[in-house]
């Protein structure tokens, strides 16, 4: 131990939203019943800080610790225990917290187990239990329900890190000590601990291994102890075989043959299997990763180089030579550099014939760098590791390598690497202006000896402008690359302008990426020396959809230079709102070689990295983006239509998501669905799981065009999976961004919020303008679907009107119909003029498919009634050309309103039924309520018995409407039924949207109606 480190104790819990959940509600409950929960997790996941904050919270009653100490010994039987806590109970409700449960011997275990089924005859008592979570749990407490400890999330983790350390832990360090501790809190204390404050800050290097053996078994305390010795070779041999695995698990038979190596004479057998492992199939496993690490790291150092030794052999003979070769490397003895090995491994590592994941060659290229002994080829090989990590969705794991390579000496070529590497963690997962740093940096470093990476380089710098709301700097970025034509790799940073020489930041032969551009117009955009095709085409307001040019924030993954991408979403039924990056997240295929086209060549996938000449997709796409941006449409579309059409026949992740991106650009929604999908497979069928989250963003926004909102939900929902799961918070922003889009026309406004308040979390943290200004959109729509205009028109304008909080540059517009529908149903139309103006340009401009409808039906709002009849049937007729039955129902159903209020109630009835159709088509339920509140308004039955019936209610939303109609509270509900007071929020606001009733009054009205109605008809029955 070398720490010094007094670590302050953290005063609460950090993440655990969901555990903490399951612990109220079941708190909760104790007002009407009796309840039991496990909590189960691997040690020092916080069982038992768990069990102390739900006895701390407590307040309704009394709380009962109980142990299997002799101070506190459980009772022998369940009715002994059930007398205790009646006794202890009293009038009052008890909460009973038993921490280590799994530590009591079977009669105990039993008897907890039988009392917990029958506590409802000790009265109101609420059973918190605790048990390991790195073993099986135990038969007696199968039956219960249980709540499971994950690692904490990343930002979780780094704010308890802050909370314990006051933010005085150097960045390269944190990074380190976030990596080292995979989540697991108790680990991540014992190891600020273990350090001085001077290591802490940084001023003095780190011990080696910084989770050394008496780290790793402090936390894993008593589960470590009491096997055999058959047992701890078998445990070991596992431990030893995960750590050159691409997963959790290993080939049994692989660990069987290892330890017959082991030892030849005795006959090894995986049954009984030790209670810490798992076996499924012939796969196995620890319950608990901290385990794994702990019996690794706790083994005779001589037995450990045994082990690894012995399934070196093993993988050897079974023609394995990747994980062979780093077994070989991890049995020798002593840390000195082994060149030969150290070489062989990073050979193979490079090799792209060698089947292997991006996580295994990382860990070879780790370990090979860990055994040589030449600083700027350690750098070179940390950063080809990093590389891997980063293409395995591992950002954790690759940011300490980059700091291991940054403390080597190394040539400014792979300086540039590892600095192009870092920005594109950033960019996925840190604040995008300090990515679009890094990567402008990595673009001077790589221009002289590799200027097709400093080219990837710098357009992943757009990517980062883009994310960031910088238009001048994004444009000026794109600006980079020489015109359309054939070139060399050479040409790639060449100016824009023919005699460019060296830009403001040192590139040589670049634009000023500050966005000092001869000639340029506003915003930075050149100013084009021939007319612009389309009008307003150099003005940066006019210079493209936005809903087509929306969002590139994802860049090339090492090796594949690629343009910032803008795509479209929804012009359909949800107004287009897009995130499709055009840069791709390439990789390349797991196992492909690819030649080496230049000095500064490097491996992909398999350590091959393309460095020659751009590909035609990437440089069709860039020129065609380029253009788009300019306003020269007619420029675009043949260049973006190559993308797509190319894609048709290759393969290649990184190709068809380009062409996914190109297909909505063109408005192809089809053909964007079907090289979405084939991306999709491709990225999975590759390994490359930093591509997934954008492979499924790509397929969300495809299916939102198309009105397909339930697939485009469900895309959305397994990208944000993924990309929590790959470390990339800020691309999860964005997909938190796109359900709530989705849910403010779908969904009751809780889930609005819920999305909207996640994405704006990260969104404000990382600079990421793109994706909050969508997420405010949302919750603006959600109201103005609710019915609530005023606070729409509240939230749009922030957005909408000129001023420094006005939202992103290419998103903004997207919400201009939504402002003005808000501000015109609010009685503030004054506010509209200068917007209107604005949008009638973009409309003209002749992009968008249903920006002349929305304009149309815009004027109708703000119109005096002799013109708005006009207005709304000229609107209804561009909404036919156009397609799109969410918008086309916004308008009929406005339309419907202002007839009925006209007193045409003929008229208003037929369109106020197209739109009830329309939103019920593409389940905008929120929208549909208010069809059919106008249809009630209006004497009329509205189609499919929603509202004005209890038909469409499910059971339990029926008994809490009938609960409220009686003049009940939530909270008196929740009691009556036994559920808590959330779940009567979430199905009272599911009853308001089917129902479309706006307060309790007009439900009870309601409901007094129904069952008067059902009387009468069951009296005419028996007539």
């Amino acid at each position: 131990m070398t720490g010094e480190t007094t670590v302050r104790t953290a005063v609460r819990i950090h993440g655990r939203s969901a555990q903490r959940e399951a612990v109220r509600a079941l708190l909760d409950g104790l007002r009407a019943r009796s309840g039991h929960l496990v909590v189960t997790g691997e040690p020092g996941l916080g069982r038992t800080a768990l069990l102390q904050w739900a006895a701390d919270s407590f307040r309704a009653g009394p709380v009962l610790r109980l142990g299997p100490g002799e101070d506190r010994g459980a009772p022998a039987t369940a009715g002994e225990l059930l007398t205790t806590l009646r006794k202890a109970a009293g009038e009052a409700p008890l909460l009973v917290c038993v921490d280590d449960a799994h530590l009591w011997d079977a009669p105990a275990r039993s008897a907890l187990s039988h009392a917990a089924e029958r506590l409802h005859t000790a009265g109101r008592v609420a059973l918190l239990l605790s048990v390991a979570g790195h073993r099986a749990v135990d038969p007696e407490f199968a039956r219960l329900p249980v709540v499971r400890l994950d690692p904490l999330a990343p930002s979780h983790a780094d704010a308890l890190l802050d909370e314990v350390t006051d933010g005085s832990t150097d960045p390269a360090v944190r990074e380190h000590l976030l990596a080292e501790a995979e989540g697991n809190p108790a680990l991540l204390l014992a190891l600020v601990r273990r350090l001085t404050p001077a290591e802490l800050r940084g001023l003095r290097p780190l011990p080696r291994p910084t989770a050394d053996a008496g780290t790793l078994a402090a936390v894993a305390g008593s589960a470590l102890t009491g096997p055999s010795a058959d047992a701890r070779d078998l445990l070991l041999t596992v431990a030893a075989a995960v750590r050159a695995a691409d997963g959790p698990d290993v080939d049994t038979r692989l660990v069987l043959d290892a330890l017959r190596h082991l030892d030849p004479v005795s006959a090894p057998t995986a049954n009984p299997l030790p209670d810490v492992l798992a076996g499924a199939g012939d796969r196995l496993r620890f319950h608990s990763p901290l385990l794994c690490r702990a019996v690794h790291a706790t083994a005779a150092p001589d037995r450990r180089r045994a082990a690894h030794r012995a399934l070196a052999e093993v993988l050897e003979a079974d023609g394995q030579p990747l994980p062979a070769l780093l077994h070989r490397s991890w049995s020798l003895s002593g840390p000195a550099p082994v060149a030969r090995l150290a070489d062989r491994l990073a050979a193979v590592a490079a090799d792209g014939t060698t089947p292997a994941s991006h996580g295994l060659r990382g860990t070879a290229y780790a370990r090979a760098a860990e055994l040589t002994a030449d600083a700027p080829v350690r750098a070179e090989r940390y950063t080809d590791a990093a590389e891997q990590a980063l293409l395995a969705g591992r950002p954790d794991r690759a940011r300490p390598l980059l700091a291991a390579a940054r403390d080597c000496a190394a040539p400014a070529v792979v300086r540039g690497r590892a600095e192009r590497v870092r920005g594109l963690a950033e960019l996925r997962d840190g604040p995008v202006g300090d990515a679009h740093q890094s990567l402008l940096l990595a673009a001077s470093l790589l221009a002289e000896d590799a200027p097709a990476e400093a080219a990837s380089a710098a357009l992943a710098a757009a990517d980062a402008a883009w994310a960031a709301g910088d238009l001048s700097s994004c444009l000026a970025t794109l600006s980079l690359g020489p015109a359309p034509g054939p070139r060399d790799a050479a040409g790639m940073l060449g100016p824009a302008a023919p005699d460019a020489a060296t830009g403001a930041d040192g590139l040589p032969g670049t634009v000023d990426l500050a966005g000092a551009v001869d000639g340029a117009g506003p915003g930075g955009v050149p100013a084009p020396t021939d007319p612009p095709g389309p009008r307003h085409a150099a003005d940066p307001r006019h210079a493209a959809d936005p809903r087509q040019v929306v969002a590139p924030r994802h860049a090339t993954v090492p090796g594949h230079a690629t343009a910032p991408g803008h795509a479209t979403v929804p012009g359909h039924a949800t107004p287009g709102y897009a995130a499709v990056p055009s840069a791709v997240l390439a990789g390349g295929r797991t196992g492909g070689a690819t030649p080496r086209t230049d000095a500064g060549a490097r491996g992909g996938p398999g350590g091959t990295r393309v460095c020659g000449a751009v590909p035609d997709p990437v440089r069709d796409h860039r020129v065609g983006m380029r253009a788009l941006l300019e306003g020269r449409l007619d420029r675009a579309a043949p260049s973006l239509g190559q993308v797509v059409e190319r894609a048709r026949t290759d393969d290649r992740p990184e190709t068809l998501l380009r062409a996914a991106s190109a297909a909505l650009l063109l408005g192809n929604v089809d053909a964007a669905r079907r090289a979405g999908a084939r991306a999709l497979a491709a990225t999975r069928q590759s390994g490359s799981e930093a591509l997934v989250p954008q492979a499924l963003e790509y397929l969300a926004y495809a299916e939102l065009r198309a009105g397909r909102h339930p697939q485009a939900r469900a895309h959305a929902e397994e990208g944000l999976r993924t990309a929590l799961r790959a470390g990339q918070r800020n691309t999860a922003a964005h997909h938190q961004a796109v359900l709530a889009l989705a849910a403010s026309i779908e969904d009751e406004p809780a889930t609005v919020a819920r999305h909207v308040t996640a994405a704006l979390a990260t969104a404000r943290r990382h600079g990421l303008a793109q994706a909050a200004t969508l997420a405010e959109w949302a919750a603006a729509r959600a109201d103005l679907g609710r019915g609530r205009p005023q606070d729409a028109a509240d939230r749009l304008g922030l957005l909408v009107l000129p001023g420094p909080g006005r939202g992103h540059f290419a998103v903004w517009r997207l919400a201009v119909p939504c402002f003005v529908e808000a501000a015109a149903l609010a009685g503030r139309p004054e506010d509209t003029h200068e917007v209107l103006t604005d949008f009638a340009g973009w409309a003209a401009f002749g992009a968008d498919p249903q920006a002349a409808a929305q304009l149309a039906r815009c004027h109708a709002l703000l119109a005096p009634p002799d013109h708005a009849d006009d207005l709304y049937r000229r609107a209804l007729a561009r909404h036919d050309e156009a397609g799109g039955d969410f918008e086309r129902a916004r308008t009929a159903l406005l339309y419907g309103k202002w007839l009925r209020r006209r007193r045409r109630p003929r008229e208003a009835r037929g369109r106020l039924g197209t739109a009830l159709a329309g939103f019920d088509r593409c389940g905008a339920g929120v929208w549909a309520a208010q069809a059919r509140a106008e249809l009630r308004a209006l004497g009329a039955a509205p189609q499919g018995g929603g509202a004005g019936t209890l038909t469409g209610l499910t059971p339990q939303q029926l008994r809490i409407a009938r609960h409220v109609a009686e003049g009940a509270t939530n909270r008196e509900v929740a009691l009556t039924l036994a559920v808590s007071t959330r779940t009567v929020d979430y199905h009272l606001r599911k009853v308001f949207a089917v129902l479309g009733v706006r307060s309790r009054l007009e439900l009870a009205r309601m409901v007094e109606h129904a069952d008067r109605t059902r009387g009468d008809r069951r009296a005419g029955d028996r007539m």
